[in-house]
């Protein structure tokens, strides 16, 4: 909220240009200027230090600023002596300068550095095992009852022991590592229910804790854990709550409102697991709401693509509604609010215009709905002014209003705004925007019915009342616009929900843009919308990410106001996690190499049967056979053995997994044009009569009455689509950003013949989850009767596609089979043993890398 500084004092503006020299904005360096003893210290700081020529940046600017409020007992030498710490970054933090200009004032200028840095946490360094130590010892050593000590103690960590220069998440990470080590798991008692009652009238053991006090989650603590209860929220009216409590019976009521505008992305499923998780963990309920009032914007796709992401990522809605389900609703509290002063209309957005006898206003550019907010040739904290149209009678505004109802005005030539607060220090509270016109686009649900359409600003928290919503949960780029929300509320009487904002999470190397992401796709750098190497929800699902794996990540990141920006490896590194011990394994060779083995028959055959999974025995077996034709990766053979490389080089044996035998290297055969490997001539041996193998590795069998291999006719490699971390930020434009390296088709890759039993059982698999899921769904009257026709419903076939076919190559990745690919055997009946058929296309994706392996590489 910048705060207005006055532009006539040259004296003020010349501080100002002076602090944002330190990196400062000019929203805060104005706001300096407020504390005339605070901004003579910093000027004289800056002036003195020569800092405007140092370029600093925002971090250390506040250093300068927090020492400019503190430094008042500080003569010009002891200042200049803590500047220079702060350029040389020894000092980083607010804690640390705090700490110095203690020090400087008892002790003057430090003759021992020792002495200073010391005290003052300069380079200070812990390792990780003696943080824990610390952390471990002091916890014994209290008089602690469990958890819920936790907050207290690590607050009592940074102030009690030498522990207050430590890394603040560190210290919070060692100390519930070591509660868990000394308490145990962290146990919601109070929250924990009697035990159900057997039918004999048993009551059912409470000897271990966890069978009846269910483990705390982010539910329970930090940001969520520190909501509201619902009817805690204030309320203008008292029997505004009490009718809230009623129609909700006190539970808890959220929503999940998107645009549909575009594809959700990967920053949205965290929004939805806040959204419908917090409902669900309390027993509450959530709303699919369409914000649906922009229709220049939206189309059906978006629609049914919103509510098939939220199915795949596992929630299914209670309510699905539409913003535009409440425009009459909307229209006549728009009228209301005029009625009340507390609106008008407006005409800064078009030509000169008589309105009537008494009122012939000059309607100029939108340029002044800026001005008047203070705001000139992009430069804010200019003085603020009232709008002409201001003070116009309720009649006449409500006239113009109806007029727009009609269809009078063109877009831009009137709207509606809101009368709010031009002196209040929040630009949410200058006169929003409340109602435009838009004549040239129908409306996808109402067609051309309405001419005008409600604002963001004024649907979302009426339709939040109308909904009865008691936590409305978004995040904090809203937070500014909280007061806008409650003042709408208030204005009009009506029952207020309580907003609260969280980070929202971004992932580097990555664009959510819809914008630049549709001119990525316009421009063919990516397949589409749904291209693997996009962030859009609808690509990580083509790419095989399972929809856990997302959630798992989101949850493992915790909820609180503080933006989470993760890096992508972390996030590869999740969903690895969750691959992990989930999908089934299978034989895959990227790259063939022949192999013949010399010393059997032709006809050499061994039936062998391996687990799909040796750790999920549920998954099932496959059997693959063994012939005398073999297929390896070209990468497990080298023609010069090292003492580092433990797979197949000629006269080296090597393990084959699962096979009855290793194989021994004889002699190889080269095209004699590019001296590449062509085929490896090797005898099978008899395992009691060699040394165990080093290394084992993948291979499949050529044996055509099996089917054996099973040719892959795409392999896709997917790597990021930019080279740099912040795509956004590269000066040419992201699109210069993009990495040409970030796909690799790799053809002729094969897979075990077990490849189409896996397929088919992980298809059956889905195919019943599905249809139980959306059978349950569609048992909720208001799901499966849409107002209308045009209203996305629950199939069953939303929660299907060829991504559900996911597994690990053995030493290879995880794969999963791409929309472009086709299997006749996964829309054969159960019953029907799979096999090759006639067109099928196998194209696989790579979902992620498998975990880099030492051993492996050796």
């Amino acid at each position: 909220m910048p705060p207005k500084f006055n532009t006539n004092d040259p004296e003020i503006v010349k501080l100002v240009e002076l602090f944002q020299t330190i990196g400062f904005t000019q929203a805060k360096a104005a706001e300096t200027t407020k504390s005339p003893k605070v901004a003579a210290t910093l000027k004289d700081i800056i002036e003195r230090n020569k800092l405007s020529e140092k370029q600093v940046d925002e971090k250390k600017g506040s250093l300068f600023s927090g020492l400019a409020v503190q430094a008042s007992g500080l003569d010009d030498a002891q200042r200049t002596y803590i500047v220079d710490a702060i350029l040389d970054g020894k000092l980083k933090s607010s804690d640390q300068v705090t700490a110095a200009v203690k020090f400087v004032e008892t002790n003057g200028i430090p003759k021992d550095e020792a002495q200073f840095n010391s005290e003052c946490g300069v380079g200070y360094t812990i390792s990780p095992e003696d943080l824990y130590s610390k952390v471990h010892g002091y916890i014994s050593a209290a008089n602690l009852s469990g958890w819920s000590d936790l907050g207290r103690t690590i607050g009592d960590l940074k102030v009690k022991t030498d522990l207050r220069w430590a890394n603040p998440l560190e210290v919070k990470n060692a100390t519930e590592k070591a509660f868990v080590d000394i308490f145990g798991p962290k146990v919601a008692a109070s929250k924990a229910k009697a035990p159900a009652k057997k039918e004999t009238g048993a009551t059912a053991s409470t000897s271990t804790p966890s069978a009846t006090t269910p483990a705390r989650t982010i539910f329970d603590e930090g940001f969520l854990g520190s909501l509201h209860k619902p009817g805690e929220n204030p309320q203008i009216h008292p029997h505004l709550r009490e009718a809230h409590l009623k129609a909700t019976g006190g539970a808890v009521w959220t929503r999940f409102p998107p645009e549909p505008n575009g594809y959700l992305h990967v920053g949205h499923a965290k929004a939805i697991y806040v959204d419908f998780g917090y409902a669900a963990h309390h027993g509450g309920k959530t709303y699919l709401r369409y914000d649906d009032t922009n229709p220049e914007a939206e189309e059906g796709r978006y629609f049914e693509s919103i509510l098939e992401t939220v199915r795949w990522l596992g929630f299914e809605p209670w309510r699905i509604t539409y913003s535009s389900d409440y425009f009459q609703q909307l229209y006549e509290l728009a009228v209301e609010l005029i009625k009340r002063d507390k609106a008008y209309a407006c005409h800064c957005t078009g030509k000169k215009r008589a309105h009537s006898a008494q009122h012939i206003l000059t309607i100029v550019s939108a340029d002044e709905i800026k001005e008047g907010r203070g705001v000139i040739n992009g430069k804010e904290g200019f003085p603020r002014r009232a709008c002409a149209h201001r003070s116009r009678p309720i009649s006449e505004s409500l006239a113009e209003f109806e007029k727009m109802r009609d269809g009078t005005y063109k877009k831009g030539e009137c709207i509606i705004r809101m009368k709010q607060d031009l002196e209040d220090g929040n630009p949410d509270m200058w006169d929003l925007i409340a109602y435009r016109t838009d004549l040239s686009h129908p409306h996808h649900r109402t067609g051309d019915k309405w001419k005008i359409y409600p604002t963001y600003d004024f649907t979302h928290c009426l339709v939040d009342s109308f909904e009865n919503i008691s936590h409305s949960l978004c995040t904090t780029e809203f937070i500014a616009k909280r007061q806008s929300y409650e003042w709408l509320c208030d204005a009009l009487e009506v029952y207020k929900p309580r907003q609260s904002e969280f980070g929202r999470l971004s992932i580097t190397g990555t664009i959510t843009s819809k914008r630049k992401i549709k001119a990525l796709v316009e421009e063919k750098f990516v397949r589409g919308w749904d291209d693997p190497r996009l962030f859009t929800l609808i690509a990580l699902r083509r790419r095989g990410v399972p929809p856990g794996a997302i959630i798992a990540f989101v949850a493992s990141l915790g909820v609180s106001t503080a933006i989470s920006t993760i890096q992508a490896v972390r996030f590869d590194s999740s969903i690895r996690s969750y691959l992990e011990n989930s999908v089934p394994r299978l034989f895959v060779v990227l790259k063939p190499l022949k192999i013949t083995l010399e010393n059997v028959p032709e006809d050499y055959l061994v039936m062998v049967e391996k687990a799909v999974h040796p750790k999920i025995p549920a998954l099932g077996t496959t059997k693959l056979p063994f012939t005398r034709t073999l297929y390896i990766d070209e990468d497990d053979f080298r023609t010069q053995d090292s003492d580092d490389f433990f797979r197949l080089a000629p006269g080296k044996s090597v393990g084959l997994f699962q096979a009855p035998h290793p194989i021994t290297c004889i002699s190889y055969k080269a095209d004699p044009t590019t001296g590449k490997v062509t085929e490896l001539v090797c005898r099978l041996e008899d395992s009691g009569q060699v040394k165990k193998p080093k290394a084992y590795i993948q291979w499949v069998a050529e044996h055509a009455p099996s089917g054996s291999p099973v040719f892959v006719d795409e392999t896709r490699i997917f790597k990021p689509l930019f080279k740099s971390d912040n795509p956004t930020a590269v000066e040419e434009g992201f699109k210069t950003d993009i990495n040409p390296d970030s796909e690799e088709i790799v053809k002729g890759a094969m897979v075990e013949v077990g490849f189409y039993s896996v397929a088919k059982k992980l298809m059956v698999e889905a195919k019943k989850e599905s249809a139980e899921r959306t059978k349950k769904a569609l048992e909720n009257e208001a799901i499966s009767s849409p107002t209308d026709s045009s209203s996305p419903v629950p199939k069953k076939d939303q929660l299907l596609g060829n991504e559900c076919v996911r597994f690990q190559g053995l030493r290879v990745a995880y794969f999963a089979l791409d929309s472009d690919a086709s299997l006749g055997c996964l829309s054969e009946p159960d019953s029907v043993a799979p096999q090759a058929k006639k067109g099928d296309r196998i194209v696989l994706n790579r979902i992620v890398s498998l975990k880099e392996d030492a051993g492996k590489n050796n």
